[in-house]
């Protein structure tokens, strides 16, 4: 697995990611022209659909469903509780209801909901297929399920970063993890911010709909099997948590220069978006470029001199 692909790092991870995630993260990453055109494939056909937003974060994926349905009859899950806290003040989700727990593992009756939807959690999962399981097994027979994630770079360089740092599953795998979980009708698309070249697949966007003849079964608590790294205690267990954690952030976080600096020499083809999904760069992105380029000036000035 990857370095922040395991579940105590994730939870560290987004405890100080989520100071930031919406002023810096999401305006670069996953902008809301892209949740937007992916939620599409949802067909939020109707107001009073139960909905389950697994891997919610800080509800920016939530705040485009309640443009369809009801928040009351939106079931927000995550695991780290220093995102739920950041959802839970927004505007428009006070009456979702908040669960903290494990897109492996939800608390979540069986044929409960009419649709799943996931953005950009899927790359945290030790166990992807176990978590379209989980999918399939908690909506409704009829129902449909989004699951929204990031591709695999073509990049030799921007390939090691992003499988240091967490999971880029390939496009098939996608396919074959719907498939495998019992889901039909399987569709996609790709989606990407304005800065990456349209010849570059940078995330997809995948929808597939339960059978309306199958209905699973309810889990019990002992058919829930125990994950194995959650065993793993002791000093030893705390050094490899801290070295993943600050080893997978700084893979991770190298993005941002390469994304700011895609945005500038590309902010041309934001005239080819809808005015009100053009993107500016906000007051936090501006400070992070500038210390970038200061960072890059005294290494520059350490070469030469």
């Amino acid at each position: 697995m990857r370095l922040v692909q395991h579940k105590k790092e994730a939870y560290w991870f987004y405890s100080f990611l989520s100071i930031f995630y919406d002023k810096l993260v999401n305006p670069l990453f996953w902008t809301r022209r892209m949740r937007d055109e992916c939620q599409v494939l949802a067909n939020f056909n109707s107001r009073d659909l139960e909905v389950i937003d697994v891997g919610s974060g800080t509800g920016f994926n939530t705040e485009g469903i309640i443009r369809f349905v009801d928040d009351h009859h939106i079931t927000c899950v995550d695991q780290s509780p220093h995102q739920v806290a950041k959802a839970k003040v927004k505007p428009g989700l006070s009456n979702c209801t908040f669960i903290i727990g494990d897109a492996e593992q939800l608390p979540i009756a069986s044929n409960h909901f009419d649709r799943y939807i996931s953005a950009g959690s899927i790359e945290y999962w030790p166990d992807p297929q176990q978590g379209l399981n989980e999918a399939f097994r908690v909506i409704k027979p009829g129902g449909i399920a989004l699951m929204i994630g990031p591709l695999e770079p073509q990049h030799w360089l921007a390939r090691l970063l992003a499988t240091t740092w967490m999971l880029f599953p390939k496009e098939e795998e996608y396919k074959e993890w719907m498939k495998n979980a019992g889901f039909t009708d399987i569709k996609y698309q790709y989606t990407a911010p304005h800065w990456v070249s349209s010849k570059v697949k940078y995330g997809i966007a995948i929808v597939g709909t339960k059978p309306v003849d199958t209905y699973s079964p309810e889990l019990s608590s002992s058919a829930i099997k125990p994950i194995a790294e959650e065993k793993e205690t002791g000093f030893f267990r705390t050094l490899l948590m801290i070295w993943r954690v600050l080893i997978g952030s700084l893979a991770g976080f190298l993005f941002i220069p390469i994304a700011l600096l895609g945005y500038l020499f590309n902010i041309g083809r934001q005239k080819e978006i809808p005015i009100e999904y053009r993107e500016r760069l906000n007051i936090y992105q501006v400070f992070a470029l500038v210390v970038i380029s200061l960072v890059v000036i005294l290494i520059i000035r350490g070469l030469i001199f």
